[in-house]
């Protein structure tokens, strides 16, 4: 076996032992099993224990939304692993065993295309300042945040959210200079919540999880960016079927309007 071969397959093992933490977390089989078969069940979604790898802002209503598919197809249980989008390209990449994937942007999957069958735009987001609860410091807006006195925490980059909030930030000429970068949108969030920092940019349906916390401050449509949120099957999954129903699923009317409750816009 060649060296190549042997890394591949050690970042693959090292990447299916991170991922059993949240899978446990999120549910599983009884026995701890995966389903090897595509099982047919009454002519509906192929039966399967499946993963799906999807972004972090998507973490209260995908539990909702696995819930509610659960339910409709028996014999089917949904395992959610959330991380930044970015994670889970790298998790895709390194051979993680999964069956979909969700990211916050088109550009992160369109970095993994070669390893997912093709996407489905299932829900659009947009950014919001989020403060500590009753506005404290009183901002209104984007150019607030370039206060030096300000302790502004943003997200990375090389996460969509951190890319999204570069944009608006860049397209108004506003030099912030954040006191940390996180690398998800709920550590963004989860800052602002603990008081560490004054403000920070997250993704509106972020900030309405946690109203009693944090106040959101809305931007102008005109200087804000619109996160567009694909789902696709992986080629690698050991259940194509059903992994192909419960993305085709996401598009549907009462999936569709679990993620428009939570302020998810329309596709």
């Amino acid at each position: 076996m060649s060296q190549l071969s042997t890394a591949r397959r050690a970042a693959a093992a090292l990447v299916t032992a991170a991922l059993l933490v949240p899978l446990a977390a999120c549910g599983g089989n009884d026995d701890g099993k995966k389903d090897k078969g595509a099982e047919k069940s009454g002519g509906a979604a192929p039966k399967a224990d499946l993963t799906v790898l999807a972004a972090s802002s998507l973490t209260d209503v995908f539990k909702k939304a696995g819930a509610v598919y659960e339910k409709d197809h028996p014999g089917t249980k949904v395992n959610f692993s959330f991380a930044g989008s970015q994670e889970l390209a790298a998790q895709v990449r390194e051979g993680a065993p999964a069956d979909a994937v969700v990211t916050a942007d088109t550009k992160t999957m369109d970095g993994i295309k070669v390893d997912v069958g093709t996407p489905t735009v299932i829900a659009k987001n947009r950014l919001v300042i989020v403060t500590g609860e009753g506005n404290p410091k009183k901002i209104g807006s984007l150019k607030d945040l370039a206060d030096s006195k300000l302790k502004v925490v943003l997200a990375a980059s090389q996460v969509p959210v951190g890319r999204y909030s570069k944009q608006v930030l860049d397209a108004q000429k506003l030099n912030v200079k954040p006191v940390s970068q996180e690398p998800n949108v709920r550590a963004v969030l989860s800052k602002v919540e603990l008081g560490e920092a004054d403000a920070g940019l997250v993704y509106k349906t972020d900030a309405a999880t946690a109203p009693k916390k944090v106040d959101a401050v809305d931007i102008p449509d005109a200087q804000n960016a619109v996160a567009s949120y694909p789902a696709a099957p992986l080629k690698m999954s050991q259940h194509a079927e059903a992994a192909a129903a419960f993305v085709k699923w996401l598009s549907t009317p009462e999936a569709q309007q679990i993620l428009q409750r939570a302020g998810f816009q329309k596709p």
